[in-house]
């Protein structure tokens, strides 16, 4: 790791150069220089805003999913099956299916043996249970809080390796050259203002900023997070179906998914109007009180919205966002008085429900009661934030909670600029429909193979000062006109607001129910907004320049996601998660029956939308997904290969 000085915009930046940066703190960002470390590259660093700020600390749900390879002795799987339940999913390449696939087990492994508490039985057999679009059982779960669990573990795995982490550094933008990567302006967030910048010279960069976290109101994305899918649009890379999300039932005051026994012990479900009026409400949506019951029961493990069963379980988010939204209602779970319909014998419900509930032991005489005898993790999760659910209902909404979409990459996680690579939810490799739990295997998978095609395919090339500075200083008329922000700095200054303001309209109009003529507006005004912003936008204090550069990151973000939404809604119709309104399409469901919508035109599982960014705006298109794989199965060959790529290792 190496150290110099450049001047770039009148100013005196210092200069870090090493062989790769890994920027961000969860899961795949720590897994990332683990490998690496491993691999023999020790000319590595993690840069992150902030160690315990990201979605993989600080998210969760009743159970966390981790998705892998069933190797419990009654599983019979394969790597072709899983692959193919992945690929199954619809606008997923073949290529990260099979990868994704044949590498889980590894990586689960390693996080089991670095200390992550997944359960076995009393032979040592990591036993599992479905997910949503899973056929078989390969879920397995440490808990509401595997991802934390998995990130601490990692962390100190990292830790015991001195690996240097450069904590609250704000990536600001990629530099590159010719197509590739060359480095990394960032700023360092303890300076003051922009007086903290700093380069980064490297090149291998891997992306592990997750989700984009800012680009909606309603999101169960942990506060102070927005991910870095800007820094990507900006540098270049093509971005894969991001319009491609998941949306869901989560608290809003903590924010966390309310999904499996949350659901399943049968809550009772209130609205409350500007007025206090207290209401429960879900029986009048539905032709009996059971029937509503039975449709919550579902939701338990049906949990993301999807366009296919608004006849089903996804009615519950229908009607709950017709409540908060359009009616202007506050909705609360309540979990200490049975719902309307809901007898002591538990009869009336139908016979999955009433099963699943004796099954578990949980024919018991409150919703409290049954999620303290199934899941007392759940509610002590919720009183270590100061909810308590024996006393106070939990306030909920349709979240924005997972970006199935993002940077395109490769069968070894390299986007389309040669040396970046993304790992993680920042990556597109999920598609339309992915089984329950398989982001946290993605993490693993892609971050581990990101690091084995460095280590295995580069040698590490000394720095050249002279051809850097050549490089950084494309970046001085950029980086000017964003400094001459800050000495129109007013401590009144509302300008930050404009970010919050298009949340609420991407909320609106473009999450799980979109309007294509509010959504065309409101990427033109994004688009406005963007190329004004140098100009107007006025800091408010100290960090305002940290702010801006934030804001720019999502606006951007969420200009491309609608461009890429636009495209799907004329392409495919509804899918997936996105409703597509229409008032002169299909009825969506007998409890709303003024909500229309255009039906799916085309599934479209076969492509994926693909959107850039250019000097003439931004751009979506489609392509056809990479098939899955041929593979060659000969020992002697593959070994052979193996020894090849293991060279430069060793």
């Amino acid at each position: 790791m190496l150290k110099t000085k450049l001047t770039l915009a009148g100013r005196e930046i210092p200069v870090i150069a090493l062989d790769t940066l890994v920027i961000g703190t969860g899961c795949a960002g720590y897994n990332a220089a683990d490998w690496l470390y491993d691999l023999g590259r020790k000319d590595i660093a993690i840069l992150t805003e902030g160690v315990n700020i990201g979605t993989s600390r600080n998210t969760g749900s009743d159970k966390q999913t981790y998705y892998k390879l069933s190797i419990a002795s009654d599983g019979a799987d394969s790597v072709q099956e899983m692959a193919e339940t992945l690929f199954s999913g619809g606008s997923v390449h073949g290529d990260t299916a099979l990868a994704e696939a044949a590498g889980s087990l590894r990586a689960f492994m390693k996080l089991a043996n670095l200390g992550v508490p997944f359960p076995t039985n009393e032979y040592g057999e990591y036993v599992g249970y479905k997910t949503d679009h899973d056929p078989r059982q390969r879920a397995t779960s440490a808990g509401p809080l595997t991802s934390r669990f998995m990130t601490e573990a990692l962390e100190r795995s990292v830790s015991r390796k001195g690996i240097r982490i450069f904590d609250q550094m704000q990536a600001v933008r990629l530099l590159t050259e010719d197509g590739a990567v060359k480095g990394l302006l960032a700023l360092d967030l303890r300076g003051r203002g922009p007086a903290g910048l700093t380069l980064f010279a490297a090149e291998h960069i891997i992306l592990a900023t997750g989700g984009p976290a800012a680009v909606y109101a309603q999101t169960v994305y942990p506060y102070g997070h927005i991910g870095g899918s800007g820094l990507a649009i900006e540098a270049g890379a093509a971005m894969t179906n991001l319009q491609e999300w998941q949306y869901g039932l989560a608290s809003i005051d903590f924010r966390w998914n309310v999904s499996g026994t949350y659901q399943q012990v049968l809550p009772r479900y209130i609205s409350v109007d500007e007025h206090g009026t207290e209401r429960e409400f879900l029986p009048d949506y539905f032709e009996s009180p059971e029937q509503a019951l039975d449709m919550v029961f579902l939701k338990g493990y049906q949990w993301p919205f999807d366009v296919r069963k608004t006849e089903g379980s996804s009615v519950i988010d229908l009607i709950i966002h017709h409540e908060t939204v359009e009616l202007g209602r506050k909705v609360y779970m309540d979990f200490r008085t049975d719902p309307k319909g809901l007898r002591a014998d538990f009869s009336g419900l139908a016979e999955e429900t009433r099963t699943y509930l004796a099954n578990s032991g949980a024919l018991l005489a409150t919703p409290i009661a049954r999620l303290a005898h199934m899941n007392p993790d759940a509610i002590a999760l919720y009183q270590s934030h100061g909810i308590d659910l024996y006393k106070e209902p939990l306030r909920v909404a349709v979240c924005a909670q997972h970006a199935n979409g993002g940077v395109s990459v490769d069968a070894n996680w390299q986007t389309t600029v040669r040396g970046l690579y993304a790992a993680g939810e920042c990556a597109g490799t999920f598609g339309v429909y992915r089984p329950g739990g398989s982001a946290l295997n993605s993490t693993q998978v892609g971050s581990m193979r990101a690091a084995e095609h460095i280590a295995m395919t580069s040698d590490e090339i000394p720095f050249d000062e002279a051809r850097f500075a050549q490089t950084a200083a494309k970046l001085e008329p950029w980086l000017q006109k964003m400094l001459e922000t800050t000495a129109r700095a007013q401590a009144s200054s509302k300008s930050y607001q404009i970010l919050g303001k298009m949340q609420q309209h991407m909320s609106a109009c473009a999450a799980h129910l979109r309007r294509p003529q509010a959504m065309q507006a409101l990427q033109h005004e994004l688009e406005d907004t963007l190329a004004a912003l140098p100009e107007t936008y006025i800091p408010a204090a100290e960090g305002g320049f940290a702010q801006m550069l934030r804001i720019r990151d999502t606006l951007m973000t969420q200009a491309a996601v609608l461009s890429a939404m636009r495209y799907s809604a004329e392409a495919f119709g509804s899918r997936g998660a996105g409703l597509v309104l229409h008032e002169a399409g299909e009825p969506v469901c007998a409890a709303l029956p003024e909500l229309r919508c255009l039906p799916s035109t085309h599934p479209g599982g076969g492509s994926v939308v693909v959107t850039e960014w250019t000097e003439g705006g931004v751009h979506s298109r489609r392509e056809d997904v990479r098939s899955m794989p041929v593979r060659n199965g000969w020992f002697e060959t593959v070994w052979h290969d193996y020894r090849e790529r293991m060279r430069r290792i060793r």
